[in-house]
């Protein structure tokens, strides 16, 4: 291919963008990346714009940064090679694994990948966990459902004779391979029994205190920087203690303003979840609806502000989240955390505090289990406390409380 002569063939795509609408200056961030690329293809020897990708991360070893660059690389590649023209949402690239299944494997994770992509769960993750689970029992010389044994299973996750693969990794494959029982019934069934039982190693939970929270709500009612988004976004949190993955999968549908109800499906469970919405909740979601939401036919209520306008996802969402506690001044250490689920820890505790009952408070929390909320009991200091036992009655050699 001759790269050098990339302006010529790219027109139509910034023509393309031009026309639909597209910012300035994502436009001109494509015409720079084109102009790297031809003024850099004799220089680095390139073949093919894929072979470029790998120069870009060795040149940007930051990670945000290398992987915006071959996003833009991405795009230029699908019109120069397929004629593909971007349609406003960060496409996917299949893991190496994938190409490489069989024709059985390859089916099993498509199945996965659309079923999970329709919940808003994270399909791409799913994907890749399936694509190197069925790869490496593809090594073993397993190449069906029904060759495949639990030795082989077990194996996959061991280290050293060990369980020492990650949790998580587990567990996405199990989300993955359950997304598939309807289709393919016993068969998975059998592969998902054969997982095994890794516990999840948490950390301590990190938790907002009375006065970061009323930094953020001075912060949210007084700073007119912040936008009606971010006030909306940032309100829903801290009072319904959505996960953050529901905030983002919020619809228009999901407002039942008549009855004061907010309606929803969980993305992580699947299970129905209906809270009450709010006078607080309510007019910061109804004035960004009324007043800064782009016109859109999109269904979901927090979109993008720049056109193609598509929905927010969770990541978005936590850089609010970031965004705004750093307007309010709290949380700017090094480890303190600054996600949305802060909030979700918050109104566990204060319910908690309030006396409310465990199964009142799992349910407002939407758990798929009771046993879900006792990770918030440990971080919920005020009862620990009426706990403690005095130790005045016990001898302290001196010194021992000298620094």
């Amino acid at each position: 291919m001759d790269i050098s002569n990339l302006n010529e063939k790219v027109k139509g795509l910034v023509s393309y963008l031009q026309d639909t609408g597209y910012s300035a200056m994502y436009i001109d961030y494509v015409k720079k990346m084109v102009k790297w690329l031809s003024e850099n293809s004799n220089h680095y020897k390139w073949t093919s714009l894929s072979e470029a990708a790998q120069t870009l991360k060795e040149l940007w070893p930051n990670r945000y940064t290398c992987r915006n660059k071959v996003r833009l690389l991405r795009i230029i590649r699908q019109y120069v090679e397929k004629g593909i023209l971007p349609d406003g949402h960060k496409h996917y690239i299949s893991p190496h694994h994938y190409e490489l299944l069989v024709e059985e494997y390859r089916k099993i994770t498509d199945v996965a990948f659309r079923i999970v992509d329709k919940r808003c769960k994270s399909s791409a993750n799913v994907k890749y966990a399936l694509s190197s689970f069925f790869f490496h029992l593809q090594e073993m010389r397993m190449y069906s459902l029904e060759s495949i044994t639990e030795d082989a299973v077990l194996e996959l996750f061991s280290q050293d004779g060990k369980l020492g693969k990650s949790h998580s990794r587990k567990y996405t494959v199990e989300y993955g391979l359950k997304a598939c029982l309807p289709h393919y019934g016993r068969s998975v069934e059998r592969i998902i029994a054969y997982l095994p039982s890794i516990p999840n190693k948490r950390k301590n939970i990190q938790y907002l205190t009375e006065l970061e929270l009323a930094a953020i709500k001075h912060t949210l009612e007084n700073d007119s920087t912040i936008s009606l988004q971010d006030k909306a976004i940032i309100t829903l949190a801290m009072y319904t203690g959505l996960r953050g993955c529901d905030i983002s999968a919020l619809t228009l549908n999901s407002f039942d303003w008549e009855h004061d109800l907010i309606k929803i499906t969980q993305v992580k469970t699947g299970q129905p979840l209906t809270l009450p919405l709010r006078a607080v909740v309510g007019n910061a979601v109804f004035d960004y609806l009324l007043k800064e939401r782009p016109r859109s036919s999109e269904p979901y209520v927090f979109l993008t502000i720049h056109f193609p306008y598509r929905r927010l996802h969770t990541s978005n969402l936590d850089a609010i989240c970031s965004k705004v506690m750093c307007k309010a001044g709290i949380r700017q250490g090094k480890n303190e955390r600054k996600s949305l689920h802060l909030f979700r820890h918050n109104v566990a505790t204060t319910l908690l505090q309030g006396g409310v009952q465990q199964p009142v408070i799992s349910a407002t929390l939407g758990h798929a289990s009771p046993d879900s909320l006792d990770r918030y009991l440990s971080a919920e200091f005020k009862r620990l406390k009426e706990c403690s036992l005095s130790i005045e009655h016990f001898p302290i050699g001196k010194g021992v409380f000298d620094v």
